[in-house]
């Protein structure tokens, strides 16, 4: 088992602790593996997120998307083992980012070695697009990536990304697309005054208290049969200012939204407008975008990827765009196919993240059939 050059390039990363946005020299081991066998290396930092873009080869473009960056490990005692020190147990590689993505990025990079060794002089290009801002604010990531190969008028015709997207079995979800998420913060007035005179003032929690409630219940979208309903979660609540005898005159809620393409988002923001306007709240509200819904439509590259899944774990592949957010929303402005496809989610983000060594082997050869098909 320790001969294998996956395992053994995923523990290699796994054991830097690069906690987004940092890399820490991961991107540095990919390159120069990358170099070798003939890829062309740019290497695009920005603050303090490292990013790459890696290709070789001309014309019809298949790349290979990720991250390098993790999140924080949490209470290291209740790990098995130090979550940078990867560790093998009864099948299993456990360290953090060994699902999430690293595991993934191994299985990568091992395939590219192999297509190369093999196909030396392939059609087409194959490319790596990797960044350490993933699990941050995806501020100066991937966005920055797509920025710069848009100015030189790059493009992409498939992408693979290896986000975690298995429930129970290797391959048994791919993502064509994801939701669409919208963030907003909202400012509720009142008037303060002293919490035993409540005729000389308004308390703006109070006044919210009914518009919450229609908040909760509302039907934002019925979904389509690619995307679930709208979802419309509060994340924080704040108000008061930590004193028992005044009643607040503000309260701060941010909430977030999940849409597909069966609404847009001036449709949310006039629907939350049309509540506020209900129960006659005094209000300011500020929107994020963190990304809109994006889908693959096109079946070419899912029918690729779900016989290559089936030819190496007999799976049947279910189609989702369940989930959070990924970097697929700025990739996809120059991808014309996009898929994610990876590791198993169970453990991502949690102590005692773990991966099975199988599924890293399974996994590579997936993404090297994927590279045969497409580029040879």
């Amino acid at each position: 088992m320790n001969c294998c050059p996956i395992l053994n390039l995923a523990k290699q990363l796994i054991s830097v602790p690069s906690i987004s946005p940092l890399d820490l020299g991961c991107q540095n081991i990919i390159a120069n593996r990358l170099s070798k066998i003939g890829f062309n290396i740019s290497f695009l930092k920005n603050k303090k997120t490292d990013n790459l873009w890696a290709y070789r080869g001309n014309g019809i473009t298949l790349s290979f998307a990720g991250h390098t960056d993790v999140v924080p490990p949490g209470n290291e005692k209740l790990w098995y083992c130090a979550p940078f020190l990867p560790t093998v147990k009864n099948g299993y590689l456990f360290g953090r980012g060994a699902s999430d993505m690293k595991g993934s990025i191994a299985a990568m990079v091992i395939a590219a070695e192999r297509f190369v060794a093999c196909f030396p002089h392939h059609s087409g290009r194959l490319s790596f697009l990797i960044t350490s801002d993933e699990e941050s604010s995806a501020t100066n990531g991937t966005i920055r990536i797509i920025e710069y190969l848009k100015l030189i008028h790059e493009h992409i015709n498939f992408c693979i990304i290896g986000e975690p997207t298995s429930n129970k079995i290797l391959g048994d979800m791919i993502k064509p697309g994801r939701r669409g998420s919208l963030n907003l913060d909202l400012f509720i007035y009142g008037l303060q005054g002293h919490i035993a005179y409540p005729e000389l003032a308004k308390n703006a929690i109070h006044h919210a208290a009914p518009f919450l409630k229609s908040l909760t219940e509302y039907q934002w979208s019925n979904g389509n049969k690619d995307f679930l309903p709208t979802s419309m979660q509060i994340s924080n609540i704040h108000s008061g200012l930590g004193r028992d005898n005044i009643i607040p005159e503000e309260l701060h809620i941010q909430l977030n939204f999940r849409f597909g393409t069966d609404i847009s988002i001036q449709d949310i923001q006039n629907k939350l407008k049309q509540l506020l306007s209900m129960y006659n709240i005094k209000y300011t509200l500020k929107w994020r975008l963190s990304g809109k819904p994006f889908l693959t439509k096109s079946s070419h590259l899912i029918k690729l990827v779900m016989n290559s899944i089936k030819k190496f774990n007999n799976v049947h592949t279910k189609l989702s765009t369940s989930g959070g957010t990924s970097d697929g929303r700025f990739i996809t402005d120059i991808a014309f196919e996009l898929i994610e496809l990876g590791l198993l989610n169970n453990t991502i983000h949690a102590v005692n993240e773990c991966v099975k060594i199988q599924d890293l082997q399974i996994l590579s050869s997936i993404y090297e059939d994927i590279m045969r098909k497409i580029l040879v």
